[in-house]
C-alpha cells in the first residue's frame, strides 16, 4: 500500500509537510474493515495469503491477470458510515456508484444470499472488484438493460507483458480469434466465463457485458470452494482468484473498506474514469486496455491547477510548447461478422416411421459476437447412424448458407428400412467451430389391422403337415401395410396369451421344431403366407396368435385329429353276386 501512497502524493503534494498530512488522513480513512489475512503481504505470491489450489487448477484467475486500475477511493470519509443504501445521491462522481450498477451488485448479492446463504457475499466487495476491473463499467456506461454501451476489452493475452491464452471461444466474445482477452465489466476471460456466465436478467443470454449477468457470475465465482466471505482469509482467497497478485489484494481491499462505509448513487454515464493502469503493454502502439489512454494530470504549482511552463528562452516564451493530451484510442469493438454461437432454430422432435419422410426438419440459426443474427455462415448437416436414414436426393451430408434471419434449414430426413436411433451434426465455423447435434429415430412400419384371406379350416392328421396355408393380410389406416413385421406363436388360450409347447409348430433352417416365428415380413400388397405348420402325435384344437408392430393381432384356429375310419359296405345274401355262377341244389 506504502507504493500506492506515495503514487498518489507525487500526484498532488506541494510540499513535505502537504505529504505528512494526506498520509495522515489515509491512515485515517482507509483502514480495512476486517484485516488482511496473515501473509498476505508475501511478495505478491498469492499462496502466500492462504490461496487455495483448487481454483487455481480449475480456472486460474477470473481475468486471466489482466491489467486493472491502481487508483484508490478519495481521503474523504463518506458521511454516513453504515447507511450505504440509503444515501442521496450527492457527492462526488468519483466515490459515487451508477445507479444500474449498483442495482446490478445488490441484486447479485440477495441472488446468493437465496442460494448460498453461508457465503454471505456482500455487495460492496463486488463494486470494490468493478471499480478496479473497469471503473464501474466505465462509470455506468450502460443501457436500459444494463448492457455496457460499447464493450470493454481488455489487452490481447499473448505473452508479451501478459499472460499467455490462446483463443478459446472462436472470438465470439472478445472478438479475438487468435488470443482471450478480459471482457465486460467485470472482465472475464472467455474460458471461465464458459463455466460461470449467468443470465441474472432473464433475457436468455449469458452476456459478459451485461452488468447483472456479470455481477452475479462474480458473485457465484468469488463464493466457490465453499468461502465464507465474512472471514478475512476466505475473502483474500477469493480476491486473489479474480487477480492472482497481492497489489490487486490491497486496492480491492482499500475500496472494499470504502464502500462498506457509505457510497451514493450517481446517475448512469456520469462516473469518473479511472487513471492507472497495473500494466501497460510494452509493445508500442494503441492502448486495448479497458479505458482509452490516459489523460495527464495538471502539474502541482498553484491554485488552480495550471501547468507549469518550462524554462524560458531570452525574450520570453518557452523551449517547448505545453505537451497535449493524448488522443484515447477507443475499445475496439467486436466487427458485427463474427461468428459467435450456433442455436437451434425450432427443430422438433426428429421421429418418422421406417421408409417415410420425415415432418420435422433439422434448423439452426447463427448469432454473431453480440447476439444479432448473422447470415452468409455455411452449416454442414451430417446424417451418421445404421438406419439407413438420408437426406432428400439420396445425400448423408448437405451444406445450407444462413439466410438474412441467420437461419439455415436442412433438406427433409427420409427414413431407412431399419429401426433404430441416428444423430443428424450442424457445424459451422473455423477455428473453433460450433456444434450442435439433433437426435433421431426411425420406428418400424406399423398395422393397425391383421386379418386372414380366406375362411377355409386348418386341419391336418397327427404327425402330418396342413395342407392348407395361413394367409394374413395388414393395413394401417385402411392402407396397405407393407413391410411390417409379424411374430407368429403358437398359443393355448383364445386371447393368445400364454405360449403352447405341444401341438403344431413350424421347423427352424436344421427342421427341428419351433413354435414361435419373428422374422416376418409382410410384401408389398401387406400380405404373408406363413411357412408351412406341421401336427405332432397330440389331437385338439389349437391356436396360432399372429401380432404386428403397431400393435394388431389376430388368433387363428387349427385343428388336429384322425381321419375317420369308414366301415366296410353290406351286401344282400339273396343278392346274386357279379360274376358268381350259382349251382343248382341236388
Amino acid at each position: 500500500m506504502a507504493a500506492h501512497i506515495r503514487r498518489r502524493l507525487r500526484k498532488g503534494a506541494t510540499t513535505t509537510a502537504v505529504a505528512a498530512a494526506a498520509v495522515a488522513a489515509l491512515a485515517a480513512s482507509q483502514a480495512p474493515a476486517a484485516t488482511l489475512a496473515d501473509g498476505s503481504a508475501g511478495n505478491g505470491d498469492p499462496k502466500a495469503a492462504g490461496e487455495d489450489t483448487a481454483s487455481a487448477d480449475n480456472d486460474g484467475a477470473a481475468t486471466g491477470n489482466s491489467p486493472y486500475y491502481t487508483d484508490l477511493p478519495p481521503l474523504v470519509t463518506p458521511d454516513k458510515p453504515g447507511s450505504s443504501s440509503n444515501l442521496p445521491a450527492t457527492g462526488s462522481a468519483e466515490a459515487g456508484i451508477p445507479a444500474s450498477i449498483l442495482a446490478a451488485y445488490k441484486q447479485a448479492e440477495q441472488t446468493v444470499a437465496t442460494t448460498d446463504p453461508n457465503c454471505r457475499l456482500p455487495w460492496q466487495l463486488l463494486a470494490a472488484i468493478g471499480k478496479v476491473e473497469s471503473g464501474q463499467a466505465r462509470g455506468g456506461r450502460v443501457d436500459a438493460n444494463g448492457t455496457t454501451t460499447s464493450p470493454i476489452l481488455g489487452p490481447a493475452l499473448n505473452g508479451q507483458g501478459f499472460a499467455l491464452i490462446k483463443d478459446t471461444d472462436g472470438g465470439a466474445y472478445d472478438g479475438d480469434a487468435v488470443h482471450d482477452r478480459a471482457v465486460g465489466p467485470m472482465q472475464f476471460i472467455p474460458s471461465t466465463w464458459a463455466s460461470w456466465g449467468q443470465d441474472a436478467n432473464g433475457d436468455g443470454r449469458k452476456d459478459p457485458n451485461n452488468i447483472y449477468d456479470a455481477a452475479l457470475a462474480a458473485g457465484r465465482y468469488l463464493c466457490a470452494n465453499d468461502r465464507d466471505l465474512a472471514i478475512a482469509a476466505d475473502l483474500d482467497k477469493a480476491v486473489l482468484s479474480y487477480n492472482r497478485s497481492t497489489e490487486y489484494l490491497r486496492t480491492v481491499r482499500s475500496w472494499f473498506s470504502y464502500y462498506q462505509r457509505g457510497t451514493h448513487e450517481i446517475p448512469d454515464g456520469t462516473g469518473t474514469l479511472p487513471t492507472t493502469p497495473s500494466t501497460l503493454s510494452p509493445n508500442p502502439g494503441p492502448s486495448t486496455g479497458p479505458s482509452a489512454t490516459p489523460s495527464p494530470k495538471p502539474s502541482p504549482g498553484k491554485p488552480g491547477g495550471k501547468p507549469s511552463p518550462g524554462p524560458s528562452k531570452p525574450g520570453g516564451g518557452s523551449t517547448s510548447p505545453t505537451p497535449k493530451p493524448p488522443t484515447p484510442t477507443p475499445t475496439p469493438t467486436p466487427p458485427a461478422e463474427t461468428f459467435g454461437s450456433l442455436e437451434n432454430a425450432g427443430t422438433g422432435p426428429l421421429r418418422a416411421t421406417a421408409g417415410q419422410e420425415f415432418d420435422e426438419r433439422v434448423s439452426v440459426r447463427a448469432r454473431n459476437a453480440l447476439g444479432a443474427p448473422l447470415a452468409k455462415v455455411p452449416v454442414t448437416f451430417t446424417v451418421t447412424g445404421n438406419t439407413g436414414t438420408l437426406f432428400t436426393g439420396g445425400k448423408k451430408t448437405v451444406k445450407v448458407t444462413t439466410g438474412a434471419d441467420g437461419t439455415a434449414t436442412a433438406p427433409a430426413l427420409q427414413a431407412g428400412e431399419k429401426a433404430g436411433e441416428f444423430t443428424v451434426t450442424a457445424v459451422a465455423g473455423v477455428g473453433r467451430p460450433r456444434t450442435l447435434t439433433y437426435a433421431a429415430t426411425v420406428t418400424a412400419r406399423q398395422a393397425d389391422a391383421i386379418a386372414r384371406t380366406d375362411e377355409k379350416e386348418l386341419l391336418a392328421a397327427p404327425g402330418e403337415k396342413f395342407g392348407h396355408a395361413v394367409t394374413v393380410k395388414a393395413t394401417y389406416k385402411d392402407a396397405v401395410a407393407a413391410g411390417v413385421a409379424v411374430t407368429a406363436t403358437m398359443v393355448k388360450d383364445p386371447l393368445g396369451l400364454i405360449d403352447n409347447d405341444k401341438g403344431p409348430y413350424f421347423k427352424d433352417a436344421d427342421g427341428k421344431p419351433v413354435r414361435t416365428l419373428t422374422t416376418l415380413t409382410t410384401d408389398a400388397d401387406g400380405v404373408l403366407r406363413l411357412p408351412e405348420i406341421f401336427a405332432d402325435d397330440t389331437e385338439g384344437t389349437f391356436k396360432l396368435r399372429l401380432t404386428t408392430e403397431g400393435g394388431a393381432s389376430v388368433v387363428i384356429e387349427l385343428t388336429v385329429r384322425a381321419p375317420e375310419e369308414t366301415a366296410p359296405e353290406e351286401t344282400d345274401p339273396e343278392e346274386p353276386v357279379p360274376g358268381k355262377t350259382e349251382t343248382p341244389e341236388a
